[in-house]
């Protein structure tokens, strides 16, 4: 680490992935870190997500490239059906032409593990980097000389500069925003299954979407092809709440009662279904607010139809990293890190135009 660096740790609330990617950007340009993660140890829950090309790159970037690709599942195409009549709607190959205009991949990989790819990454570094969990973070003073994260419990953590990877409800963007969740009305139930349980005439390596009145049902392979994600999303005829808690099989059956025998047959395979009212924010001009800045889904928080809050996220760290080794000699790190939200601008207005497009839904009424 430069001498010339300031010795104090760049805070960062929020131990996910957008967490782990900035801890690993930052640690790479030579600064100390401290991640302060409200649950009781780091890690990763959830089921699968798709990989687009952008993700790979930012990866490679953060040098954890190799083990996010030993870990993923490489599909050669995207495949749509009506859920109705099971024809085959369309297709999008992903292929070799794919690879070589977009430079890497299309894949679906389980959120452990690009979560346990950053954290390796993480662990290789030998100095520079504190966990800190069992801590929520609830409150940030700052001042000329620095910034200081105030957590439930009272204690005090200082550092140089904070950024806010605490997602979708993230204390520092209400604090410094004080903006309001807008709740989808759309739910999602998920669940990971065996292979050995998933319909052999439906095991496609591939996102497969089978799209209803309403309703829609993404299935591909995780973990090898040892298992199979599902995911069934429908827009909710009550008041939501954002959350998740256990899922009701008899509430899916309830919205895809319409839909063909085998959309049907992949319904009754999971035991256990985990149930998310989404919800997101609206997009918002300014990310940094003195020593603080916002990084992932506490900065553009977006619904699951993108396939891109963990790409985008790291892409954001990605890009604060490349913000601080390009302003090295011109100032102290919080200073460096408000151009990184200029850099990351043209990405941003992507997210708000595919908000926007999302937001023409129709959507149920906020409980």
């Amino acid at each position: 680490m430069s001498a010339t660096k300031d010795p104090r740790p760049v805070l960062i609330a929020g131990g996910g992935i957008g967490g782990l990617a900035a801890a690993l950007a930052l640690v790479r340009e030579g600064y100390r870190v401290k991640v302060i993660e409200q649950a009781g140890q780091i890690g990763e829950i959830g089921a699968g997500i798709q990989l687009s090309p952008n993700a790979f790159a930012a990866c490679d970037a953060l040098g954890v490239g190799e083990h996010l690709r030993a870990k993923a599942v490489y599909t050669e195409e995207m495949v749509m059906f009506d859920a109705i009549d099971a024809k085959r709607v369309a297709s999008i190959s992903l292929s070799e032409k794919f690879r070589e205009r977009f430079g890497n991949p299309y894949a679906v990989i389980h959120r452990a593990d690009i979560h346990g790819a950053l954290l390796e990454g993480v662990k290789a570094t030998t100095d520079g980097i504190e966990f800190l969990t069992s801590t929520k973070v609830v409150h940030i003073e700052q001042d000329d000389d620095g910034v200081t994260l105030i957590d439930a419990q009272g204690g005090r953590h200082g550092g140089q500069a904070v950024i806010g990877c605490d997602g979708v409800r993230s204390a520092v963007r209400q604090q410094y925003v004080g903006d309001s969740i807008r709740v989808s009305g759309h739910i999602v139930f998920r669940a990971v299954v065996d292979t050995a349980d998933f319909p052999e005439a439906l095991r496609f390596t591939a996102p497969c979407i089978w799209v209803g009145p309403n309703c829609h049902l993404v299935h591909y392979p995780l973990k090898g092809g040892d298992k199979f994600n599902i995911a069934v999303t429908f827009h909710s005829d009550q008041p939501e709440e954002w959350g998740s808690m256990d899922g009701d099989p008899a509430e899916v059956q309830r919205y895809f009662r319409p839909t063909c025998e085998q959309v049907q047959l992949l319904l009754r395979i999971p035991k256990a279904w985990k149930r998310y009212s989404t919800a997101d924010r609206n997009p918002i001009e300014q990310w940094t607010f003195g020593r603080a800045t916002l990084l992932g889904d506490a900065a553009h928080p977006m619904v699951q139809y993108l396939a891109q809050g963990a790409c985008t996220a790291c892409e954001d760290a990605v890009t604060l990293g490349l913000a601080l080794r390009a302003r090295a000699a011109t100032g102290p790190a919080h200073s460096r890190c408000t151009s990184a939200p200029a850099w990351r601008a043209p990405r941003a207005w992507c997210c708000r135009r595919a908000r926007w497009a999302a937001s023409t839904t129709p959507r149920a009424s906020n409980a």
